[in-house]
């Protein structure tokens, strides 16, 4: 079972911080300081491929994603994607976490690691404990999740997280069609 925890630090701004522990794993929020490995993760060629090329080449890019994306999504909703780290040497392994998406009505799980630790069973262990978290700290009883159809390990992932294929769809000016699955509490 995941454990989860909010606290303040101490500083001039109180900021709330969220961590997410599983056996291996923690989650957390991330800042600025992770845009280097941001740069890594969004240019890892199975990230483009499969979630999409965010143009993410350098730090003052990394910067600017992790601004409008994850940080504004933590202020907004108080969830977002967070860094998944391994707990026995905080080594960042990936990114895992919530989405509200304006193209869906349901909050969306997302979830991208390094090349290096997939097939570890870590997505499958971070999923399911931000799943947990979705339904208990927000009482979401419906969560989503899209994935390219030829994805096989994504789509493997969210069928043991117990997801159903609902139907394929199309987001905004996308020309792919993606498969939407869904999850109930």
């Amino acid at each position: 079972m995941a454990r989860w925890s909010c606290s303040r630090r101490s500083s001039c701004l109180s900021v709330e911080t969220f961590s997410l522990t599983t056996a291996r794993l923690r989650l957390r929020e991330m800042t600025l300081d992770d845009a280097p490995f941001i740069v890594d993760l969004l240019g890892d060629a199975a990230f483009k491929r499969y979630i999409g090329d965010k143009r993410v080449r350098n730090r003052p890019q990394a910067c600017k994603y992790l601004q409008a994306g994850p940080l504004a999504s933590y202020r907004d909703f108080g969830f977002g994607l967070w860094l998944v780290v391994q707990r026995q040497d905080d080594r960042p392994v990936g990114m895992c976490g919530l989405l509200k998406r304006p193209t869906l009505d349901d909050v969306d799980l997302g979830f991208a690691l390094m090349p290096e630790f997939r097939g570890r069973g870590y997505c499958l262990e971070a999923a399911t404990a931000v799943l947990q978290f979705g339904q208990q700290r927000f009482g979401l009883r419906r969560i989503v999740a899209i994935v390219q159809p030829d994805n096989e390990r994504s789509v493997k992932v969210l069928l043991r997280l117990g997801m159903q294929p609902e139907r394929l769809l199309r987001l905004g000016d996308d020309p792919r069609e993606v498969q939407l699955l869904a999850w109930q509490a």
